[in-house]
């Protein structure tokens, strides 16, 4: 190796804390949600461009109205509308659950299923499956890929699984509706691709927290398939007409957890039955990585950071353009750095020429619907 230019000087080093309690301190603040997983996404983002999977690592298409996905089926229409669409989640996602499922089906899942094969069967991560259907006129499409299934010397499918994690097997006596149809889904589609029978597949439930599984067999049942069926042609009409679905959970409890509550009116914001384009616009709960995502998905929409958003993420202010504070009273506009704001972000600031006048009007800026462009 050569001798680094004269003039070049060697990269500093940072001076350590001056004792070791501060060097465990500073270590220990580096163990964070947050830091796991930044550090898992791109651990993530490496792998599929070295898999060649490059387009992993951008935001999803939207779906076509006519195009489902099992994972999806069977949910509430309105949060199926919304996350097809692309509209932008609230909330921080919980990336350590879905490490932790990815880690499970392939270190626990896969090994065990291998020992229990029998001569001439075999293991596969996945089996791809892509199938249509017509109900009432309409074309609807399924694609999607299995979890581990057993097959034949031929990759010939012969034993599907579905593989969830929860928190406790305590309480469950039967697979959830919407992982029943997902398993469907599969089953209907290798059953139509291959010419042997699939008719009967596993759902495999494993404890988070003691690693114990459940596991329910599943057969393929018409009358609950042409449920689904249902819902699919259903969600596909209100998509085609352009409506917004109605907020439709199978329990009352899934709103709190879902990511579109505040657009959707399940929260203690003002907002409700807002479509899937565009940021609310005096909200600060966006995940500053899955808004990054919405904006380069949307670029070619022009989509832009709400002031508020970019009193947040600053530093997003200099990669992305931003949109104005404006008052509804009087029509003035500023720039999102042109007024001062108050400590909390979600409380908005209030126009100064309304002020004057003794009217005090909160700023905000544009609704969702006038924010990105056809």
């Amino acid at each position: 190796m050569s001798d680094p230019p004269r003039d070049a000087q060697p990269s500093p080093t940072p001076s350590p804390p001056g004792s070791e309690s501060e060097i465990e301190e500073a270590l220990r603040d580096r163990v964070t949600n947050r830091a796991f997983n930044e550090w898992y996404s791109e651990q993530q983002f490496q792998s599929n461009i070295l898999e060649g999977k490059a387009y992993f690592n951008g935001p999803s298409p939207s779906k076509d109205p006519e195009q489902h996905t099992p994972s999806k089926l069977l949910q509430c229409h309105r949060k199926a509308t919304y996350s097809r669409q692309n509209a932008p989640r609230e909330g921080t996602q919980p990336e350590g659950l879905f490490w932790f499922g990815t880690e499970f089906e392939e270190q626990v899942v896969v090994p065990f299923l291998q020992s229990i094969t029998t001569p001439d069967t075999y293991v596969t991560n996945s089996v791809w499956t892509d199938t249509e259907l017509v109900r009432d006129g309409t074309s609807l499409r399924v694609r999607g890929a299995t979890d581990p299934a057993i097959v034949t010397a031929d990759a010939d499918p012969l034993l599907v699984t579905e593989i969830k994690t929860t928190t406790s097997l305590d309480h469950l006596s039967a697979p959830k509706p919407h992982h029943r149809a997902q398993l469907h889904a599969y089953l209907h589609a290798l059953n139509t691709e291959h010419d042997h029978d699939v008719m009967s597949g596993l759902i495999v439930y494993g404890s988070r927290e003691t690693l114990n599984i459940k596991a329910f067999s599943v057969d393929f049942d018409p009358a609950f398939w042409d449920d689904v069926v249902t819902w699919m042609d259903d969600q596909t009409a209100y998509e085609q007409a352009g409506e917004l679905p109605p907020a439709s959970p199978e329990r009352d409890w899934e709103c709190n957890y879902c990511s579109f509550k505040h657009r959707c009116g399940q929260a203690d914001t003002p907002y409700t039955d807002i479509g899937v384009d565009g940021l609310l616009p005096v909200f600060d709960g966006y995940d500053r990585e899955k808004l990054q995502q919405y904006l380069d998905g949307h670029a070619d929409r022009e989509a832009r950071l709400t002031p508020t958003l970019a009193h947040v993420y600053p530093g997003l202010s200099q990669e992305y353009d931003v949109y104005d504070w404006s008052c509804a009273a009087c029509n003035t506009t500023y720039a999102w750095d042109e007024v001062e704001t108050a400590d909390d972000s979600s409380d908005p600031p209030y126009c100064p020429c309304s002020a004057d006048d003794g009217d005090i009007t909160p700023l905000s800026g544009p609704e969702p619907h006038q924010q990105l462009g056809k």
